[in-house]
């Protein structure tokens, strides 16, 4: 098949409909399908998949601008690998007007065994957390050998996987590439290389700030995610969820843990939905904005039990950095306790469903 479509790309598609598995190893055929969808224009003919972002590989011919939709699937999340059929409605109630915080899910989470599983199939399919290590290791493995190179040529594959390791331990955290090109004893210019082939391959992904007034002073650097939680846990040298909660960086695992809902939440629309973070440079933070139709949704992580008006200082100075105070439907915390309202319309909400124990 690979040969067929290297040398001879439109024999490939004269059978409709097709879907193409791995297509990033012959980005040429893209100028196949552009001739082909041409000619004959019918939506579904051609299913492309593959485990690299086409709109960032340099090496594609064709974008198919205009002729095809791109959508975005990245690992699961908890609710997803639980084949809930509501997995995601909370997260959508919070932009409704009259939303009712009594009507949010309790139910009790384990963050940690969750972030030790992640969301590839095989790792979830896998109950012993020293067997999971093993099967994130030849997956380190084989992306290093193999998917790596058919993205791009690395000079050094150790120096990649330094980066990766670093990149790891800075999961959940503002990524400042001139300190993780120093501690990789690397230039700057090969980390950022490094990086953009990561988030090529769809392992990471950077979390732009949002921009709400052009006289505020806000942090423009973007805040690093993995797109799979058990990589990077397994990636920063964790082997044990009963490890996690001691850690002095806990409160970022955590935040990478819910990030693999709210990704998810984002690539069912990412045309009408949009995540990003906000934070000014007098050291107010909201650690997720969400995005949709232009309305905003503010969400502070905690992991402990207990929050208080305190823990909304963050989401009122962005309300009051916005122009348009009404795109701001909300401002919630997420925490390890009970639902209940805080002041001016903000509320605590409890994380537990987004990591819920298995039905």
């Amino acid at each position: 098949m690979l040969d067929q479509a290297e040398r001879d790309p439109d024999s490939l598609l004269s059978t409709r409909p097709l879907i193409l598995d791995e297509v990033q190893r012959a980005p040429q055929l893209l100028l196949a399908v552009k001739r082909a969808v041409d000619a004959q224009r019918r939506a579904g003919d051609f299913v492309l998949t593959g485990s690299a972002n086409l709109l960032l590989m340099k090496r594609v011919a064709d974008t198919l601008a205009g002729r095809a939709i791109y959508l975005e699937l990245p690992p699961f999340c908890p609710a997803e690998w639980q084949e809930r059929k509501d997995a995601l409605t909370p997260l959508e109630s919070l932009f409704e007007p009259n939303f009712d915080w009594r009507a949010w899910p309790r139910e009790f989470g384990n963050w940690p065994a969750w972030l030790m599983r992640g969301g590839f199939p095989p790792a979830l399919q896998i109950d012993s957390e020293a067997d999971r290590s093993l099967w994130f290791a030849a997956y380190a493995q084989t992306y290093l050998e193999r998917d790596l190179r058919q993205l791009s040529s690395v000079s050094s594959l150790p120096d990649f996987q330094r980066v990766m390791t670093l990149a790891a331990q800075r999961t959940g955290k503002l990524l400042n590439q001139a300190n993780l090109a120093r501690d990789a004893a690397l230039s700057h210019s090969t980390t950022h290389r490094y990086l953009n082939l990561l988030e090529t391959g769809c392992l990471i992904a950077r979390i732009r700030p949002l921009a709400t007034n052009p006289s505020t002073a806000l942090v423009k650097a973007p805040k690093l995610f993995w797109t799979d939680c058990g990589l990077a846990a397994w990636l920063a040298g964790i082997k044990f969820s009963a490890d996690v909660t001691q850690r002095l960086d806990a409160g970022f695992w955590l935040e990478q843990t819910l990030f693999q809902t709210l990704q998810t939440w984002r690539a069912l629309d990412p045309q009408r939905r949009k995540l990003h973070f906000w934070r000014d440079r007098a050291g107010h933070e909201v650690d997720f904005i969400l995005e949709q139709d232009g309305k905003l949704v503010a969400l502070e992580i905690k992991a402990g039990r207990q929050a208080t008006t305190s823990d909304v200082s963050g989401i009122r100075a962005f309300h009051a950095s916005l122009k348009r105070k009404a795109l701001l439907m909300r401002g919630v915390v997420l925490h390890g306790g009970d639902a209940r309202p805080l002041d001016a319309g903000d509320v605590a909400l409890p994380w537990g469903w987004m990591v819920a124990q298995s039905r």
